[in-house]
């Protein structure tokens, strides 16, 4: 089953599915936004690009397309997005 996400009044939106594991496939609208997670998650960048304050980091880290980043469990984390970008984000 395909489930829609939307975040941030709908700036964030993204399509759940499952095939061997959780993932979600979605696009993030320009802006800055802030999000937690619950399990560990790999963002790949599809397309576009954006930049990311990761848990315990000081400076924020740039990510284009076919590039990716990990995130903890029980984690925050922003987003900046100059412009349109789609992402992959993998639970495991």
């Amino acid at each position: 089953m395909i489930n829609l996400n939307e975040y941030f009044d709908g700036a964030v939106k993204s399509l759940a599915y499952e095939n061997g594991g959780k993932s979600t496939v979605g696009v993030i609208e320009t802006g800055e936004y802030e999000f937690g997670t619950g399990t560990p998650e790999i963002m790949v960048i599809i397309e576009g690009e954006l930049s990311a304050l990761l848990p315990g980091n000081e400076d924020w880290l740039h990510f284009k397309a076919g590039e990716k980043f990990e995130i903890g469990a029980n984690q925050s984390f922003k987003i900046k997005a100059n412009r349109a970008t789609s992402y992959l984000c993998k639970y495991k």
